[in-house]
């Protein structure tokens, strides 16, 4: 049986430094002119979520998704962490991550969800991303610019995260992308493997 949230599912940005440097010429520029201060969240919605092992649909109009390969702390009962689920947030490509507009981020079924939440130590997770097999990304979460406990607290200062909520730690950069008919496999010896296969949206 798929696991999937009974909550919120927030997504954090510039968190990976990685994607950070890349965007880091962007940080200076009108309106900002400057990093964020505080962690930049954005919300995955609830008709993104894909359970491990379903097709995910493409629109005509979308010729590649970006694999956004990331771990999940779910929160449990009185806000401690229950666990962790591997996670795909899927994004149509754009030219700036830094305030990514819902339309590029919340199609349906853009956010796969690992089948089970487990209990591991987050910075000892590792993820290959293959495509049709072939080993395209591997990412680590040791080096966190925020780390777990620390996003979790900055976090609370301006909101509360309740049972059931899933609070993203980010993406690395560059993504690697796919199209309808690829199959995605995230696998983690400490989470597990989720896999999908990207089809042509029905019209």
């Amino acid at each position: 049986m798929s696991w999937l949230p009974g909550g919120t599912v927030y997504g954090t940005l510039l968190n990976l430094r990685s994607e950070f440097d890349a965007l880091a010429p962007q940080m200076h520029e009108p309106p900002y002119a400057a990093p964020p201060r505080a962690p930049v969240l954005y919300i995955k919605t609830a008709n993104t979520f894909s359970p491990a092992g379903t097709a995910i649909a493409v629109p005509s109009n979308v010729p590649e998704v970006e694999i956004g390969a990331t771990v999940g702390l779910v929160i449990g009962a009185g806000g401690e962490v229950r666990g962790c689920v591997l996670m795909n947030d899927l994004s149509v490509p754009q030219a700036a991550f830094y305030r990514p507009p819902v339309r590029f981020k919340c199609r349906d079924g853009f956010l796969g969800v690992g089948a089970e939440v487990r209990e591991t130590d987050p910075a000892e997770v590792q993820i290959e991303v293959r495509i049709n097999g072939e080993l395209r990304q591997t990412v680590r979460f040791d080096a966190l610019l925020r780390p777990p406990a620390q996003l979790l607290a900055d976090v609370a200062e301006f909101m509360t995260l309740a049972a059931g909520d899933v609070l993203m730690f980010g993406c690395a950069a560059p993504r690697p992308r796919a199209r309808a008919g690829d199959r995605i496999e995230l696998r983690s010896a400490a989470l597990g493997t989720l896999a999908h296969t990207l089809v042509a949206e029905t019209p």
